[in-house]
């Protein structure tokens, strides 16, 4: 079987007033999410705490009823049903006060199960993963910036340095319907996971985040050292960071197995 790790921390960087960001996971039922609000007025705020709060409670209560059943097909409906119900408590708190107009926020949830991660994205949060020193970021951001990248209208270069980083393509909370992306990662022992809001990914680049994870020996201080990177390179944004990391459950061997030679 195995084991998961976790940790998450969260910072307002060094711009913004406020913190749009939220974050949260549950240990019994390995479920992790991240995420990041927009609107003004402080209305991403709202969003984001909306949906890790709706998504938590939801997922959770139905995770703990089927855990020991429920298969990956199975929990990627859930995770569909869930955010577009978030989606809609968004959409409507929006209609029904002014003041949060507008607002909506990105997603990326995961549910470990066994040996395979069931990762939903909205948006351009990320997740990362790290196996055998090599990181890898395993969600393709929903904006405006990778339509232009995959259809060859830019080159990686001009994509990290452009004015339109932020401009998502999907949202929790703008329409009526959105959808989720979501896919199924096997995991090995060691491999650490990393979800987090854009805060991070713009303000540090892949060198700099896998040498976070591969140099520090905890998850807290890995977290607070990709932190201190994206606030040292200017915390332009709020950021946000989950980590998970994976471990074989050691197996005890009993005297009459170790007898029998198994």
């Amino acid at each position: 079987m195995m084991q998961y790790e976790f940790f998450s921390q969260t910072d307002p960087g060094l711009i913004r007033p406020n913190n749009e960001d939220a974050v949260g996971f549950d240990r019994e039922t390995q479920l992790c999410v991240v995420a990041d609000g927009m609107g003004g007025y402080n209305a991403g705020e709202i969003a984001s705490g909306m949906a890790v709060a709706f998504i938590k409670s939801e997922m959770t209560r139905w995770l703990t009823q089927v855990m020991r059943v429920a298969d990956s097909n199975q929990v990627r409906r859930a995770l569909e049903i869930c955010v577009e119900n978030t989606n809609l408590s968004i959409l409507k708190a929006a209609y029904a006060n002014s003041q949060y107009a507008g607002m909506g926020t990105t997603l990326v949830v995961g549910v470990f199960q066994q040996d395979q991660l069931i990762l939903g994205h909205i948006g351009d949060s990320r997740c990362y993963r790290l196996r055998q020193a090599n990181l890898t970021q395993i969600t393709r951001d929903h904006s405006l910036l990778q339509e232009q990248l995959d259809a060859g209208l830019i080159t990686p270069d001009e994509a990290a340095s452009s004015t339109q980083k932020n401009l998502v393509t999907r949202a929790l909370g703008v329409e009526e319907s959105v959808p989720l992306e979501v896919n199924v990662h096997d995991v090995l022992a060691d491999d650490i996971f990393l979800l987090c809001s854009d805060g991070l990914t713009d303000m540090a680049d892949d060198i700099e985040i896998a040498q976070a994870l591969m140099t520090e020996p905890t998850l807290q201080t890995m977290a607070q050292r990709l932190l201190n990177v994206a606030n040292a390179n200017g915390g332009r944004d709020n950021i946000t960071v989950l980590l998970v990391r994976a471990s074989k459950n050691a197996k005890k061997t009993t005297i009459m197995a170790r007898l029998l030679g198994r």
